[in-house]
């Protein structure tokens, strides 16, 4: 009779599958803004999912007087005032900014910004920016 294997400490057995932020980023799922957010004096590596990027970073065609580096600056500066508003209670902090996705006034957006290991194997920590829901 064969014991079983008892490498696994989690109560819930060893790993099926992982998909990877390394592999999310590859395959386009998610977005790496972490330089920009380091501009912006955040010190954790900061991702974007690809929803949040193609609905308020990039530029729908047709909307005059945007650009990508200017949306994306005033969403990661968002970004920093809530996580400044939190003063570190938990690991979620909504994230509230307006945004021009056509040539009328601006709509008011809501985020959320989760932080957690930078990936399968790295604890470290990130900040991942999604849509309500997408987690």
């Amino acid at each position: 009779m064969q014991t079983p294997d008892k490498s696994s400490d989690s109560p819930f057995g060893p790993v099926i599958y992982t998909y990877t932020r390394k592999q999310a980023i590859a395959d386009g799922v998610q977005v790496d803004v972490t330089q920009t957010a380091k501009e912006a004096g955040i010190s954790y590596p900061v991702f974007l999912t690809r929803t949040v990027w193609d609905s308020y970073v990039q530029v729908p065609p047709g909307v005059e007087c945007q650009d990508e580096a200017g949306r994306l600056w005033d969403l990661i500066w968002m970004l920093r005032f809530a996580i400044i508003r939190s003063r570190g209670h938990g690991d979620r902090v909504p994230v509230a900014l307006y945004v021009r996705n056509d040539n009328q006034r601006a709509k008011l957006v809501k985020l959320i910004a989760t932080c957690g290991p930078l990936d399968f194997d790295n604890p470290a920590p990130a900040i991942t920016v999604m849509l309500p829901g997408e987690d």
